[in-house]
Parts: structure tokens; C-alpha cells; sequence
């Protein structure tokens, strides 16, 4: 068993952190401020592979391995999540639904474009009615002639208005549940797909969040990806990396959390000591250090089980469960350990406490995780 990265993976690491502390942190707070999409910013990561991390190689992608690929986005998300988490759904949702299921010719057209970084990519499956219940979709795309007609809407959809590229789930048969969806690839521009105005949001003011709109949406026969009914199958997949990603989120979040209250209490002082002399506040430095420690290990255990080919629903649930209650528990202690100075926008800590909280609810929320962890432990179906 061995914990040590490769020198590859510690170099990338290197060059995710260095970017992280150059490009993000302090720079990052005046978009979190106006929510604004930091376009400047994310654009700076096409240079550096990390906008084709899972893309082949053949394809102009990095072709990375998922650890690498979770050690870049939790160090993008120590820097700041709203970046992180615009990189990660990009990659692991649109990028990588089309590279692991779309044919030949739409991998060579779509994905060089999304692995430089040219555009954008999306991924919708959630509906305003449909959640955790996401085979529930009611978004219909019906054969006419060599098109397809898409109607419906998707709702909380990273990347929504800056994508140019996004894969899209709908129905396609009078079939019930899971087996009557497909999945659809759409570009910006086509007539009838547009996107709703940005959400405003508790968190992650810097990423772009809102709507799909799809209002007699034409896309040509060639644009269903895969088999006609596989759609959820394949989403069921995709989301299993995803979660993956999602933990190195909470993961970076975390670890961000830690290293502020560290910063604040070796500088403030109380009855003449700094808070780093304190007892206390020494053993809930020790907990909250240790959970991430945990955290990041189950992360990387799932990554590894990606990596290896070897079934990671379970593993991936068990470290995106543990790490985003981690990142919320971390979060809320460095708010508490800055006293009243974590709870104003002078400090990263108030940010940082409003990021974590979307760890526990995307993906899968926490009670999701539970599910699908529980019904491994005792084989139900």
C-alpha cells in the first residue's frame, strides 16, 4: 500500500497550488463580491491542461489520471470554489460524458474545443421538479424527420450562461423511470436553447449558476449520444466521477478553512497570549485537522478505485459524504475561531463558510450519500 503521490501527480499538485496562490485567494473576492464570472481567470486554465484534465491525449486533453485530476481541483478549491467548481463540472460532467460515451466523431469535434478551453462546457439533469428523483426528468426530446425536438428546462446548472458546449438528459419514449432517457449534446447558438438569468446565491458568487431553457430546440439525429435510452445509465456513471471531484472540493474547502484559522490565531491575541496558546482552541485545531486528513484519504481512495477500473459508486459516496460534512463542520469552526471578525467580508472565513455549504447538497446531497452507501452495506438493489 503506498500513500506517496508520484512525481507527476506532486508536480501537478505543485503547479494547481502555485496557480491557486497566484490567480486566486485575496484576487478572487472582488468578483465574489459583484457576482461576476471571473472570465480572465478561468481562462488562464485552458494553458494549463486543467480544462481537458480526463480528455485524452488524441484529443488535445492532458489525459490524466483521477487522482491527479482530484489533487488539481482541491487545490483550485483552496484557493477559491466558485473557480474550482466552474473547472471541475466542466470537466467531469460535459467533458467526460462525451469522452467516455460519445462516438468517434463527436469526441474529434466537441472535445478539443472543451480540453483548450475555448468554450465551456454544462451538464443538465436536475429539473425545478426533479432532484435527488433525477430519472423523475420531465424534459422530452421527440424524433422529427432527422431532428430532434427538445422542450423542457433545467434547473442549478453550473456554467449555464457562459457554456458553448452542454450535454442535456431527456426524455425520449412514452417509457416510465430510467429507461426512457437519452442524453443530447447542444451548442450555443442553437434556436430554442438559451439560458435563464443567473442565480443569486448563499454561496459561490463567482460561479456561473442558472437555467437551461429548451423551447422547441432542434438538434440534427446526430447529436443524441450514445443509444437512444442509455442517457441515465450513462449520467448515473458520469455522476460517480463527479461526486469524486465534488469531495476534492469540500476537501480544498476544508483545508482552506484550516489553514485561515491557523493564520488568525498565531496573529490575534487574547489576555496577552495569541489564540494559538489556548488549549481549546489546540484541540479543535487537532479534530478539524485530522478530519480533513481523513477526508482527503477517502477521496483519494475513490480516485485510485476510478483509476484502477474498479466499481467506485460506493467509495466515492463514502468520501463525498464524509468530506463536504467535513468541510461545513471546518467552515463553521474557523467562523468560530475568528469570533467576530468571521463574520464579516474582510475575512476569506466568511466566504469560505458560504462555499461549503452547496458540498452537501450537489452531487447528491448527504442524505443521497447515506442511501447509496447504505444499500451497498446490505446489497439491496
Amino acid at each position: 500500500m503506498d500513500f506517496e503521490p508520484t512525481d507527476d501527480q506532486t508536480r501537478i499538485r505543485r503547479v494547481a497550488r502555485e496557480f491557486a496562490e497566484g490567480e486566486l485567494g485575496d484576487k478572487i473576492a472582488p468578483y465574489d463580491e459583484r457576482h461576476e464570472f471571473p472570465h480572465a481567470i478561468v481562462k488562464k486554465l485552458g494553458p494549463l491542461g486543467f480544462l481537458g484534465v480526463l480528455v485524452p491525449e488524441a484529443y488535445g486533453g492532458a489525459g490524466l489520471d483521477h487522482v491527479s485530476y482530484a489533487l488539481i481541483v482541491e487545490e483550485l478549491c483552496r484557493g477559491d470554489a466558485s473557480v474550482g467548481i466552474t473547472m471541475w463540472a466542466h470537466n467531469s460532467l460535459c467533458a467526460n460524458h462525451i469522452a467516455s460515451f460519445a462516438s468517434e466523431a463527436q469526441k474529434r469535434r466537441y472535445l478539443p474545443r472543451l480540453a483548450s478551453g475555448e468554450v465551456l462546457g454544462a451538464w443538465g439533469l436536475t429539473e425545478p421538479g426533479s432532484g435527488s428523483d433525477a430519472a423523475a426528468l420531465r424534459t422530452r426530446a421527440e424524433l422529427s424527420g432527422d431532428e430532434w425536438i427538445l422542450n423542457g428546462s433545467k434547473a442549478f446548472i453550473t456554467n449555464a450562461s457562459v457554456c458553448g458546449t452542454a450535454v442535456i438528459m431527456a426524455r425520449t419514449g412514452p417509457e416510465k423511470g430510467s429507461k426512457g432517457v437519452s442524453a443530447f449534446i447542444l451548442e450555443k447558438g442553437v434556436p430554442g436553447f438559451s439560458a435563464g438569468s443567473p442565480y443569486r446565491k448563499l454561496g459561490l458568487h463567482a460561479s456561473d449558476t442558472a437555467e437551461l431553457i429548451l423551447e422547441d430546440a432542434r438538434v440534427p439525429a446526430a447529436g443524441l449520444l450514445g443509444e437512444r435510452g442509455a442517457g441515465f445509465a450513462q449520467a448515473v456513471q458520469v455522476l460517480e466521477g463527479g461526486r469524486i471531484a465534488m469531495a476534492a472540493m469540500a476537501v480544498g474547502i476544508a483545508q482552506a478553512a484550516v489553514d485561515q484559522s491557523v493564520k488568525y490565531m498565531k496573529q490575534r491575541t487574547a489576555f496577552g497570549r495569541t489564540l494559538a496558546e489556548f488549549n481549546g482552541l489546540q484541540g479543535m485545531i487537532a479534530d478539524l485537522a485530522t478530519e480533513v486528513e481523513v477526508a482527503r484519504l477517502l477521496t483519494l481512495r475513490a480516485a485510485y478505485a476510478k483509476d484502477a477500473g474498479r466499481p467506485a459508486m460506493h467509495v466515492a459516496a463514502m468520501a463525498k459524504l464524509f468530506a463536504s460534512e467535513t468541510a461545513m463542520k471546518a467552515a463553521t469552526q474557523a467562523v468560530q475561531i475568528h469570533g467576530g471578525a468571521g463574520y464579516i467580508t474582510e475575512f476569506p472565513v466568511e466566504r469560505i463558510f458560504r462555499d461549503a455549504k452547496l458540498t452537501e447538497i450537489g452531487e447528491g446531497t448527504s442524505e443521497i450519500q447515506r442511501l447509496v452507501i447504505a444499500r451497498e452495506i446490505l446489497q439491496l438493489s
